[in-house]
């Protein structure tokens, strides 16, 4: 389950990472950039919690950081989108389904901003002026209403295909038969399954409950 966790996590980042550099980015759109890649983080750290959302955030920040033609330190984005992931896997819906669009919009939009701020902040630490002269006001703007225009087509989607890949069958039936041998065990009829090596063992427990006047439901006389 872990290893479909982390294939398909690094497959949508990689596709939403070269969708991001090769077509949003250049688009040309006043203020930001429509970010896929932090809708794809949401979306997995929606269904896989807080813990697997921040090493989703850092990975897919850390690829932004390396991939060309980023401008800025790395490790900043990294930063931005491991906190990102880790504050969106708190919220997560219950089972990681959603039950109405109202929370998981009101949490990219939260997304939006403050991955803008925390992105801007650490960039003022480092020297980076270039938010001033954009101007703030209008990157959180327009960061908030291309990212909420964005989220229905592909926030849902990611969630689903999450979902889907979290389930291993293999392991449901495994599963499902150790708790009908347990459950067999606790009933007392003495089925024993793995006890030896040459397969299944079964022991009477009771003796035979279908003689003459025990019957369930019938009186004694």
């Amino acid at each position: 389950m872990r290893f479909n966790r982390m294939l398909l996590s690094t497959t949508l980042v990689v596709v939403a990472l070269v969708i991001q550099v090769s077509i949003l980015a250049r688009l040309q759109l006043p203020g930001a950039v429509p970010d896929l890649l932090l809708l794809t983080v949401l979306g997995l750290a929606f269904v896989y919690g807080h813990l697997a959302g921040a090493f989703i955030g850092f990975g897919a920040g850390l690829l932004a950081d390396l991939a060309p033609p980023a401008d800025h330190a790395a490790g900043r984005y990294a930063l931005v989108l491991c906190v990102i992931g880790y504050l969106a896997g708190l919220v997560r819906p219950e089972n990681g389904q959603l039950k109405s669009a109202a929370a998981p919009m009101a949490a990219v939009v939260a997304a939006a901003l403050g991955s803008t701020l925390l992105y801007s902040g650490v960039g003022a630490l480092v020297g980076d002026t270039a938010a001033r002269h954009v101007g703030l006001g209008s990157l959180l703007l327009s960061a908030a209403i291309y990212d909420l225009l964005l989220a229905p087509f592909t926030v849902p989607l990611i969630m689903a295909l999450a979902r889907r890949a979290d389930n291993d069958p293999l392991a449901e039936s495994q599963s499902g038969a150790q708790d009908v041998s347990k459950g067999w065990l606790s009933s007392g009829t003495g089925l024993r399954i793995g006890g030896q090596r040459g397969g299944l063992r079964v022991k009477t427990a009771r003796t035979r409950a279908t003689r003459a006047g025990r019957i369930k439901g019938v009186k004694r006389l």
